[in-house]
């Protein structure tokens, strides 16, 4: 078994298949999730690695290359090889690489491929079934395509950043990067697609993918909003829409409550009857007909008057008491859950979602998301860390033929 090898499970769901992921932090997640299934990803980086090896967090604080958090959970299940494509000896490499691959992921600016005679064309002639898949900030075509773009601002011109936040101030942005997550689980079900395709055809295709485009189709409801009430969906986040639904603090922490809102008169019934029970000062003003009007629960009175009766009761009850009464009472109410929640859930662990992997450069097991499905016959499984920078290079050049001595004159020359 190699260094980087964690176990040997049944063959994935995509064993036999071979992937070229040439991508930084705006791809990686889609190769991981060919990967994760058993398809074998080559990731090739140039000369010092992807930028994603310079993001953060990294483990114990330290800034290296080797100890990117975020690059170690997107790069799970590759090999690793550095190529550089801009040596005049890099294409040829990579050409012989598509030669014996399926799917091919980049992340160039429109048109940097074809400049190093690597565009969709020129390696079609090479392999005709190679499913060639392109993410760029937005697309290939349009005023906007030859645009560099960060995740944020894809962010915000998708328009999901308008939503995200608090009403009254600036927008804030999801952790995580989560356009390029969204563009990288687009790109993988349209490779997917493809590929299903070129084994039945024979013949490969060309995937654009814009990631602008992959945050607008998240932003869902939003365009109805406007379409059925000419209403601007804006940002909620920390407001409360209606009286007795919203976030509210507790003993421990935080929980959700929505005694208004969907089927609110039977959930409000519920929820009065159980505030009168325990007793609550004020509670049986919240019987009176005006608080079965939604346009009365939305007022500032409204939610100032619920908040003043409720939430000094919420303070001497823990999260795990009111999903208990939550669930007794048929109200809905859950615990907003912090990261040490999530690691501690029963359900969480009964599935055995989280998996852990050995890694000598993080200096201890990495402990990292799983997968949210489960294939009886072909299941996840995590077979191998994040790749150390040019770790494979060797290996992956024999396989096209290349000896260790064309290798050395290579390396001499800098192209890996």
């Amino acid at each position: 078994m190699s260094s980087t090898e964690v176990a040997r499970p049944s063959a994935g769901a995509l064993s036999g298949i071979r992937v070229l992921d040439v991508t930084g932090s705006a791809g990686n997640y889609c190769g991981k999730l060919f990967a994760d299934l058993g398809a074998d990803v080559i990731l090739v980086e140039p000369p010092g690695g992807t930028a994603l090896r310079r993001e953060g967090p990294f483990a114990g604080d330290a800034v290296h290359i080797e100890a990117s958090l975020p690059f170690a959970y997107q790069n799970t299940n590759k090999r690793g090889m550095v190529l550089d494509l801009d040596h005049e000896q890099g294409p040829d490499i990579l050409r012989a690489l598509v030669a014996r691959a399926d799917v091919l992921l980049v992340t160039e600016r429109p048109g940097q491929m074809e400049r190093r005679g690597l565009g969709y064309s020129a390696l079609a002639a090479v392999k005709p079934s190679l499913v060639y898949a392109s993410i760029t900030p937005f697309g290939q075509t349009g005023p906007y395509a030859d645009y560099a773009a960060e995740d944020i601002v894809s962010m915000a011109l998708g328009g999901m950043l308008y939503l995200a936040g608090y009403a009254d101030s600036a927008p804030l942005e999801a952790y995580g990067n989560q356009a390029h997550v969204a563009a990288s689980l687009f790109t993988s079900v349209a490779a997917m697609a493809a590929l299903y395709s070129a084994e039945a055809t024979g013949r490969g295709e060309f995937i654009d993918v814009s990631t602008q485009e992959c945050v607008v189709m998240g932003l869902e409801n939003a365009a109805q909003f406007y379409d059925l009430e000419r209403v601007v969906r804006k940002r909620y986040a920390g407001e409360q829409r209606q009286a007795g639904s919203g976030v509210y603090h507790c003993k421990d922490g935080m929980i959700y409550m929505l005694a208004g809102g969907v089927a609110s008169n039977r959930f409000w019934r519920n929820s009065v009857a159980w505030l009168i029970e325990e007793g609550l000062p004020g509670a049986e003003e919240l019987a009176e007909d005006r608080w079965q009007d939604m346009a009365f629960l939305a007022t500032s009175e409204a939610k100032a008057r619920f908040a003043e009766i409720f939430n000094p009761f919420a303070l001497t009850r823990t999260k795990a008491e009111f999903y208990e009464i939550g669930r007794k009472r048929r109200i809905p109410i859950c615990p907003v859950a912090t990261p040490a929640d999530i690691l501690a859930s029963r359900q969480l662990q009964y599935r055995e979602f989280f998996a852990s992997v050995e890694n000598p450069f993080l200096g201890r097991p990495v402990v990292m998301p799983g997968a949210p499905y489960k294939l009886s016959a072909t299941p996840w499984a995590l077979r191998r860390r994040a790749p150390k920078l040019g770790e494979h290079t060797l290996e992956i050049l024999e396989e096209i033929g290349l000896g260790r001595d064309d290798a050395e004159v290579l390396l001499r020359e800098r192209v890996i």
